[in-house]
């Protein structure tokens, strides 16, 4: 207890920022490996509840850690699209999708189309897509970690973010997946612990109950929100279709669904484990690990808007300057306060984020700054600091591997040098994490939207490209690579072109977007149109041209039938955990999962 007394604000998050980060190192440097089975699969050797909380962690990224709540309380009702979006798409992905591709084997998303569509052009453009994605979506994670160093190591906004990548380019250069999935199990304790504590903590603090849930019902604080913004004008917190249109939460919803079940970095995750029971069981502990920080989401977000208007409103301009926190967050530009109507006092009338309000206060910082308005022990503050750096850099580990194979894999070895060795694909896959990460760098630097939108834009971008293919692969026979390849393009260009007008202002660096929505829906849904296009596409074109070789639509039956389900119609059984039954030198079945087992060859080499 002294030693808490004793600390600050600044030393606590010193302390477990930089402890942390030490750890992250040393697990990069016990887990150093040399070969590309490790490398881009850890081995296959992760156990599912591991991989269960690297799973969460690599989902539960920035957006969800540092801006969701932020969204969900500066939108209210409107905000929970990003809640239903993300949980529903990913039980799509452990439904449809995970088992299915493991139990297929191989190493990566493009490895899949790939092989399933017989074409390299399939691969190299479900390639590029998922470098597409993947840069999109380390942007916002880089802005997070900007966030959170400037804010509470003092740090220069662009010196913060060169320093984390600079580290997380260091684990996945040293230990490549194998080193990242037990960092992220190890991130997802941090950033876990960090958010119970905060919402358990402000709970206490508002209500005297440290059960959030039962807190938010007990204590109706969620009315009191509401009737809080109607006396101030603020507008009601619980309404709904205040901020979106019915349409625009339709879509932005179910972008955000599909594009989760196509997010490259998410989905490598369950190659990692033995066999596909093991990604179906690694699956369901991420849905439990992943379901403790959103039951939280939404009760964080009320507690931490009341407590916000309750603080700030009718306080007198001079007063609430002179507060520390408010002195500290104002410093890094995401909180500003202003007297409009040069009354002295605060008059929070308009939304939050508002550009006319007398209090403007950036999404991403409602989690971060809560411990300090709620007068939370510094012990506490610097606990919230830790995770939500744990919640960046874990996303941003996999993305970065996820790019990396796509290159050195995908690309390189894959389509331009089947004959290069173990040894120069291993180089090539570092060299590429580092220039990732300098490309990741600048993103970071210069996002286009707030952690949450930027993320968002991300999925939009999966959903219009790899989720079509992927669905369609597993589950059309007739699927052939002229339709899958059509598709991903059509899909791919569409919804990039469309993001690109309507960010011009960020993206092109102009003063107006060419573009603010396109049939009633804007950047953040648009990938909606784009997956449609693309599924639209793909089954077109593949109905007019010839189906695929007849071992390619077994290949699909035997990756989707349990075993023993054709038995009485071929006599043919197929493996349950793990691919088709191949015979190895002892005579026995062995798992098809790494990149030199027998597949069909591509045609358009």
């Amino acid at each position: 207890m002294p030693l808490q007394l004793g600390l600050g604000v600044d030393a606590w998050s010193l302390i477990l920022i930089v402890g942390t980060l030490v750890v992250y190192f040393g697990v990069a440097i016990l887990m150093h490996v040399t070969d590309t089975d490790d490398f881009y699969v850890a081995g296959r050797t992760i156990p599912a509840s591991v991989n269960g909380a690297a799973v969460a962690a690599d989902w539960m990224s920035a957006a969800s850690f540092i801006s969701l709540a932020g969204i969900v309380s500066t939108l209210g009702y409107d905000g929970t699209i990003y809640l239903m979006g993300w949980t529903g798409g990913y039980v799509v992905l452990a439904l449809l999708i995970a088992p299915y591709l493991r139990k297929y084997g191989e190493y990566t998303i493009p490895d899949f189309i790939g092989d399933r569509y017989y074409s390299n052009t399939a691969r190299g453009v479900a390639a590029l897509a998922t470098l597409f994605v993947s840069l999109t979506y380390i942007a916002g994670q880089m802005r997070g970690v900007g966030i959170v160093l400037s804010r509470f190591l003092g740090v220069d906004i662009v010196l913060g973010i060169l320093a984390a990548l600079a580290l997380v380019a260091l684990i996945g250069v040293l230990g490549g997946m194998k080193a990242i999935t037990w960092t992220q199990a190890i991130q997802y304790f941090v950033l876990i612990v960090a958010f119970v504590i905060v919402t358990c903590a402000i709970s206490l603090n508002l209500t005297g109950n440290p059960f959030p849930q039962m807190a938010l019902v007990t204590s109706d604080i969620a009315g009191r929100l509401t009737q809080l913004q109607a006396e101030i004008q603020m507008g009601e917190y619980i309404v709904p279709f205040r901020e979106y249109s019915q349409l625009q939460v339709f879509a932005i919803a179910l972008t955000l669904m599909i594009g989760t079940a196509g997010l490259p970095h998410v989905i490598m995750r369950f190659y990692t484990v033995p066999s596909a029971s093991e990604a179906r069981l690694s699956a369901g502990y991420a849905l439990f690990f992943i379901a403790i920080l959103y039951l939280m989401v939404p009760v964080l977000a009320i507690f931490a808007k009341f407590n916000l208007i309750r603080t700030l409103n009718g306080t007198a301009v001079s007063e609430a300057r002179s507060i520390p926190w408010v002195q500290r967050w104002t410093e890094t530009g995401l909180l500003r306060i202003s007297d409009a109507n040069g009354d002295g006092v605060i008059q929070m009338t308009q939304g939050l984020t508002a550009s006319a309000s007398e209090v403007f206060i950036d999404p991403d910082i409602i989690v971060l700054s809560t411990p300090e308005v709620a007068g939370l022990a510094p012990i506490v503050i610097g606990v919230v600091a830790a995770g939500g750096l744990a919640a960046a850099l874990s996303t941003a580990d996999g993305l970065l591997i996820a790019m990396s194979s796509a290159v050195s894999h995908d690309i390189y070895y894959k389509i331009f040098r089947p004959e290069a060795t173990q040894r120069e694909r291993l180089i090539v896959a570092r060299v590429v994490i580092l220039v990732a990460a300098v490309v990741a760098a600048y993103l970071g630097i210069n996002p286009p939207g707030f952690v949450a939108e930027v993320v968002a834009l991300a999925f939009g971008l999966a959903a219009a490209s790899l989720f079509p293919p992927i669905l369609l692969g597993i589950f059309d026979e007739r699927m052939n690579k002229e339709g899958a390849v059509s598709g991903l393009l059509v899909g791919l260009t569409f919804t990039l072109v469309l993001v690109v007008l309507m960010r011009a202002n960020v993206v092109l660096g102009l003063e107006e977007p060419f573009l603010e929505t396109f049939l009633g829906l804007g950047a953040l849904g648009v990938g909606i149109y784009g997956s449609i296009l693309n599924f639209v596409v793909a089954f077109v074109v593949s109905r007019f041209t010839p189906a695929p070789p007849e071992e390619i639509q077994e290949l699909v039956q035997e990756v989707r039938l349990p075993r023993g389900s054709r038995d009485v119609v071929t006599g043919e059984g197929v493996e349950a955990d793990g691919g088709v039954d191949v015979e190895t030198d002892g005579g026995t079945d062995a798992e098809v999962d790494t990149d030199t087992t027998d597949r069909p060859e591509t045609e358009d080499r």
